[in-house]
């Protein structure tokens, strides 16, 4: 008699969940978020939708120059990603709000790597090649890259992109923070020294913070409630406030909260590899764990084969006499 299914998954079941259980509980998970990295708030009831962000992104990252000039502000008729050439884009919303001419008031959002304080892409990543900066840029190491592309499976912003029109040495692109600029030069990443209408304010995640409730605080009417940033995600170092609600304006939103409207349950209040750590470090915080149970597995398969030969040769035997 051979081993059945039912009594293989019956053995597999029992026998994984002794191997498996630890002797005392898995460490538990640990942040490895800077404290007080550099950052950057955009106040969307200032942006004015020029695009001198993207331009100066593309000049920083020697990124390819777009189809349509940075001018032609005809490309806000459609809605846009950032991708391997272009490293933040600008987008036009319409929310429904209407000026004393009876006209729809834009609402322009700049988009890009949110750097997050703990990234899912870090984690993700198997090959070392993204890494959280003490500074607060998600650094992108090209050398280490192996082209496995979990971190544009990981991010929660769907923002890495890759390039696939390169079969020889492609690499994973995003916006960099300018990392060389900032760490190396002193100086602001490119989009935030550029913006003509000072929306994009460069400095340290907490002072970023203070300011940005000091102006939801002073000016109730024109903002909503909300510093977007702060909590999704774990927090990332880019961080918004606005006129309208987030989820008005292409953003993936926190769960519904009781006098705060316009937020949907899309995105967690905790940082996502908080989950899937706790869980790799449960099942495999002993490295006996996995060896004992294909060892005891595997016996089990060869005891069952051992049994069904020597009940074969018994057959034949009887069959022969």
């Amino acid at each position: 008699m051979g081993i059945t299914r039912r009594n293989f998954f019956k053995f597999a079941t029992i026998t994984g969940a002794a191997a498996l259980t630890p002797k005392s509980s898995a460490h538990a998970w640990k942040s490895r978020a800077p404290s007080d990295p550099y950052g950057c708030l955009v106040d969307l009831t200032r942006c004015i939708g020029c695009r001198k962000c993207e331009q100066a992104c593309q000049e920083v990252n020697g990124l390819p120059a777009p189809e349509r000039s940075f001018e032609n502000l005809t490309v806000l008729d459609k809605k846009r990603r950032p991708d391997e050439r272009a490293f933040t884009v600008v987008n036009r919303y319409y929310s429904g709000k209407i000026d004393e001419r009876d006209q729809l008031i834009p609402t322009f959002v700049k988009m890009q790597c949110m750097h997050c304080q703990d990234p899912a892409c870090v984690s993700a990543c198997i090959a070392g090649a993204l890494s959280k900066k003490e500074n607060g840029a998600v650094h992108y190491d090209v050398s280490k890259c192996i082209g496995c592309r979990y971190c544009m499976v990981a991010c929660p912003f769907e923002i890495p992109a890759y390039e696939y029109h390169d079969p020889i040495t492609p690499r994973v692109m995003k916006c960099t923070f300018c990392y060389e600029r900032v760490e190396k030069e002193g100086k602001f990443p490119g989009c935030a020294q550029i913006c003509p209408v000072e929306a994009i304010t460069f400095g340290k995640r907490k002072t970023l913070l203070g300011l940005a409730k000091q102006r939801i605080r002073e000016n109730p009417v024109q903002y909503i409630d909300h510093v977007y940033g702060e909590h999704e995600v774990g927090g990332t170092c880019w961080m918004y406030i606005s006129g309208q609600p987030f989820r008005k304006l292409g953003f993936n939103t926190l769960s519904e909260k009781p006098g705060q409207p316009g937020f949907n349950a899309t995105l967690p209040g905790e940082p996502i590899p908080k989950l899937a750590e706790t869980i790799q470090h449960t099942f495999y915080s002993y490295l006996w764990s996995p060896i004992v149970l294909f060892g005891m597995l595997s016996g089990i398969m060869w005891s069952f084969r051992e049994k069904g030969e020597d009940e074969s040769d018994s057959d034949q035997k009887g069959g022969t006499e």
